[in-house]
This record gives structure tokens, sequence and C-alpha cells, in this order.
């Protein structure tokens, strides 16, 4: 259960989050009862609450079921970090995006999740399962075995004590998984094979506004790495140095 704020005392600013974060990945849509029950609050406040957040476009009512609105997307894109690294890494992904022809992908590490900040979608039929705003596992995605690599310790182990399956061929045994790592961190990239879509294949790598520091991960999405895979590598550590390059001058020149 999201929240359970239905107890005395609970501020109106709560109860209104409690009914925004009723929604996740799997829960996009919501019903007047369901958004209730998720949220832990009455059914009257509930409705109530749902009401002034229509208003304010922090939901959308289609018919009989809530969404969330598009002001909150817009409000989540002026955070520092995102809004920052996203417009300065745009330019770098149209170029990235040019020169492959290959589905772009900007991420960030959101607990044990990737956060898509940014998509460019490819000119080959791959299936893609990642939207901008929308997260997905660490262990099977590219993007994701970057940042799970240069993750906490305390994080690594959090997400190798529970490894879901996606397809066939996502990575569950621990053991295995860090070896991976090891070797991302080693070789300066992460791959996957159809780990999380079948027909799908990524390669990532780290972005790094200075030395040691990951603050996101780029990468690329194709329909296999049999062929062209350094090529792939070294377009992206170009554009991610870029990007870090430009984060570093735009960090220094904001504590001025």
């Amino acid at each position: 259960m999201p929240g359970n704020l239905s107890t005395p005392g609970a501020g109106v600013v709560s109860r209104a989050f409690a009914l925004l974060g009723a929604f996740d990945v799997d829960h996009r849509e919501l019903s007047l009862t369901e958004l209730a029950s998720r949220a832990g609050l009455p059914l009257p406040t509930t409705h109530r609450l749902a009401r002034e957040l229509v208003g304010l476009d922090a939901l959308e009512r289609r018919e009989d079921r809530y969404v969330v609105g598009r002001r909150l997307w817009d409000l989540g894109l002026l955070a520092p970090v995102q809004f920052e690294l996203r417009q300065v890494a745009a330019p770098f992904l149209q170029d990235l995006y040019a020169a492959t022809g290959a589905t772009v992908h900007l991420a960030e590490r959101d607990g044990d999740q990737v956060l898509y900040l940014d998509r460019l979608s490819g000119n080959a039929s791959v299936p893609v399962v990642s939207r901008i705003g929308g997260r997905l596992p660490l262990h099977a995605t590219g993007v994701g075995k970057v940042l799970l690599a240069w993750a906490p310790e305390d994080v690594q182990r959090q997400v190798l004590s529970s490894l879901t399956r996606v397809t066939p061929y996502t990575v569950t045994q621990p053991g295995r998984l860090r070896e991976q790592l090891r070797r991302v961190r080693r070789e300066g990239y992460a791959q996957t094979v159809e780990e999380m879509s079948r027909g799908a294949c990524s390669v990532a790598v780290p972005v790094r506004p200075s030395d040691g520091e990951v603050v996101a991960a780029l990468g690329l999405v194709v329909p296999d790495l049999s062929r062209g895979k350094a090529r792939l590598v070294s377009a992206l550590q170009v554009a991610a140095a870029g990007i870090g390059r430009s984060l570093r001058v735009s960090l220094s020149g904001s504590e001025h």
C-alpha cells in the first residue's frame, strides 16, 4: 500500500501526496475507489482532494478513472539536477542519434530502479519498453547495469537480493551479476542481450562531471550487438565525455 494517512491529524498536503503516490508504473489509471484504497484515505476525502487536484492539472480525469496530470511532469523536469542534465545532454543525444540511428537513452538511478530522463527513438524496429519519466529494473537494462556498477554497496546488496526475471535471458544469479558489474567498472561499459525485452540489445556508458562520480548513464538500444559494438561504445563514450565536460562547466559556473 503506497500510503495510509487516514489517521486523524494528517495534513491536507500529506493527504494530497498520498493520492499522488497511489500511482506507479503498474497503476497508471485508478478509479476513485482504487485511489482511496491505495492512498489509505476515506472515499469522501479522496473525492474532494481528487477534484481539487484535477482543477490544478495535477490529476486528469478520463471518464471514471484518474491519471497523473501533465503539470506534475512539468514540475518534475524543473528539479535542478535533472533539468540541468537534460539541457546539457540534449545536443549530445541528438549527435549520438544522428551518428547511430539507434534509440538513445539518458538515465539516472532512483533508488533501486532506472529513471529515464530522456529518450530519442531509433530508426530500427526494436521493441523498447522505456519511456521518459518511467522506471525499469537496474539489473535488466544497459543503463541500469552501469548505474548499479557505481552504486553504493547497500544498493547493490538490495538489488542482488531480489533479481526478478523479465525475459528468459535476464540475469538472475547474484554471483553472475556481481561479476558483470565488476567487468562494467573495469571496461567502462555495460551491455545486455534481450534481458529487458526480446529482440532488443543495449550498450551503455557512465556520465561523469568529475573523476569517479557517476551521475547518469547514456545508452543505445539496437537489434543486436554481434557487429559494430566497438563503434557504438566509442560513440557513447565521446558523447558521455562531452556531457560530463559541459556539466562540469555548468556546475562550476553556478557556484559563482
